[in-house]
């Protein structure tokens, strides 16, 4: 038992020899709970931490925030001697907060809400309001498509309805 605490002690002591002068220890706890120590520059800023942490998770920037004692570090610019001594930084998802938009109509210069299910347009992926929603009203792209189709699904029933003259009976 001597010996690992005696080897654990001698880590510690051999990573706060090599730590600079100039230099901020930090630690980062990320979305599973490991910890990640941190010994940074003095002069390093958020947005230096920020590419760090993206590199070390394999994440985009965009998809994480940096939390400090329930405040987002928002400010690029600043360096982290903003923060005190080993100080504790959280990555947490980002707010996805506020009222969901309302969808309006695709078509060109309509500001109208869009209708829900009916007004979703099946060719060209568009969402248009009650005077839009059909696909002669919002030209759509994919008419003759829609045409085409309509046409061999008819022509389909046509023939498989047809019927056949039995000679000879």
């Amino acid at each position: 038992m001597r010996s690992r605490s005696a080897s654990n002690a001698s880590i510690s002591s051999a990573s706060s020899e090599t730590a600079a002068i100039g230099s901020t220890q930090i630690f980062v706890k990320i979305f599973n709970g490991e910890t990640i120590p941190l010994n940074l520059p003095s002069d390093t800023t958020f947005s230096t931490l920020y590419h760090l942490i993206s590199l070390r998770l394999s994440l985009p920037m965009l998809s994480f925030r940096l939390q400090h004692a329930g405040h987002h570090l928002t400010s690029p610019t600043s360096p982290l001697t903003s923060l005190p001594a080993n100080a504790t930084i959280n990555v947490t998802s980002p707010i996805r907060g506020g009222v969901a938009k309302k969808a309006r109509c695709t078509f060109k210069d309509c500001k109208d809400a869009a209708q829900r299910i009916v007004g979703d347009c099946t060719f060209c992926q568009g969402h248009f309001c009650g005077k839009h929603r059909m696909l002669e009203d919002h030209k759509c792209s994919g008419l003759e498509d829609c045409k085409k189709e309509s046409h061999d699904r008819n022509a389909d029933k046509l023939n498989s309805e047809r019927t056949i003259v039995v000679k000879g009976i």
